[in-house]
């Protein structure tokens, strides 16, 4: 599959055109308002962006990975908000249960969550954040059901979403042994939502925590084994990892163009600024890195559609995407001056709140870098054994 492709280009220009007319003049309000954008929620379903890890057969668009990184991306470049939401629903909501769900959990949650009914995942705790493995969270089985109590946090979409996956501990085996993953509806006796939280950055994604105080949920709600949910959400992130990479990669073209924009109109004693090799080595040295970081997440999208290992490739991706991100935004505001800081009046201020996320959600930086060596330092070690046979 070659990444090149004039399909991925044209699917790439029909994102952004989608994003630019739709999206792109509401970033600043859902930033400055803090308001969730309910009003693209069904364009964005009727065009498929959000059913797009879903095959045709549950009504979703059936869309290979790497179209799915791309689009993440082109929404990310105009509204980190939007781009977030897109790609939680998608990665973390929808995925697990496509992947891992009954034929009867897929035709009764899949056809909803493309359609527009958002879905959200249900990981992280107070208590257990980069140490999933330390869930408190319990369920245990009570006459037809199973009873769980506990609180998540940070979870995208918690307050908008009909649906949620969540993870509970189902027995006393430590660390993540005993973790199981069960499928959730709001409306359900005991389960809401807390306040909206009040963030640095993406303030128009919808962030809060979840509460399940005694939840009776059948079941036939159960996601997949139990005692299998730690393996379950360590493959849907690995999945989501792409996202991140991908929503970073947006941002920081996004910065990237804002940069670039004011650099070329703007003057300084007869010159243009992006002629200015202080500004112009900035500039080169963005477009170099975003480079490199779109060839790392789209390799890792390839590697998913194929069928490839893809985990510590997703890693990578995440990891230096989220990086570049970050650097590129600081550097916008730098070629942008004192006007680089003022909210809202350039994109760049925001990018640059937006960003900081991709280098803490679905892993932190380090929690990449003690994947991406413990891979290392295996594979060093199979090549001993195998020398040494």
């Amino acid at each position: 599959m070659n990444f090149w492709d004039k399909k991925y280009e044209d699917f790439r220009q029909q994102v952004r055109a989608f994003a630019l007319e739709r999206v792109a003049p509401l970033a600043v309000s859902i930033d400055e308002e803090q308001r969730f954008p309910k009003e693209l929620i069904k364009p964005l379903a009727d065009e498929g962006y959000l059913g797009m890890v879903v095959s045709k057969k549950y009504g979703g668009s059936g869309f290979e990975t790497l179209q799915y990184a791309i689009a993440v991306e082109e929404f990310s470049r105009v509204c980190g908000s939007t781009g977030i939401t897109i790609a939680a629903h998608n990665s973390l909501g929808l995925w697990p249960i496509y992947e891992f769900g009954s034929e009867e959990q897929k035709r009764k949650y899949l056809p909803r969550g493309c359609a527009g009914e958002l879905v959200a995942f249900g990981l992280t705790e107070p208590d257990a954040g980069s140490d999933a493995g330390g869930t408190k969270t319990r369920a245990v089985i009570e006459d037809d059901n199973w009873i769980i109590n506990g609180s998540k946090c940070w979870i995208t979409s918690a307050t908008e979403c009909y649906a949620a996956v969540v993870t509970a501990k189902t027995s006393d085996e430590p660390g993540s042994r005993g973790i199981s993953s069960f499928i959730l509806e709001k409306g359900w006796d005991g389960f809401v939502s807390g306040k909206k939280e009040n963030k640095l950055g993406l303030r128009g994604s919808d962030t809060a925590f979840l509460h399940f105080s005694d939840v009776k949920v059948p079941l036939e709600n159960q996601l997949g084994e139990t005692g299998g949910g730690f393996k379950q959400f360590m493959k849907t992130l690995d999945g989501g990892r792409i996202s991140i990479g991908a929503m970073a990669l947006g941002l920081g073209q996004g910065a990237l163009d804002c940069a670039l924009k004011y650099a070329v109109e703007q003057e300084a004693t007869g010159l243009s600024l992006s002629k200015r090799q202080g500004v112009a080595f900035q500039l080169a040295d963005m477009e170099t890195e975003l480079q490199a970081a779109r060839g790392l997440i789209y390799r890792a999208a390839m590697m998913k559609d194929e069928g490839l290992a893809y985990g510590p490739n997703s890693a990578h991706a995440k990891l230096f995407a989220s990086e570049v991100g970050t650097r590129c935004a600081a550097k916008a505001i730098a070629i942008l001056e004192t006007g680089g800081t003022r909210v809202g009046e350039y994109a760049a201020e925001r990018i640059w709140r937006d960003v900081k996320l991709c280098e803490i959600g679905e892993g932190t930086s380090e929690i990449q870098r003690i994947v991406i060596s413990r891979n290392l330092v295996r594979r060093y070690q199979e090549e001993l054994t195998e020398k040494s046979a």
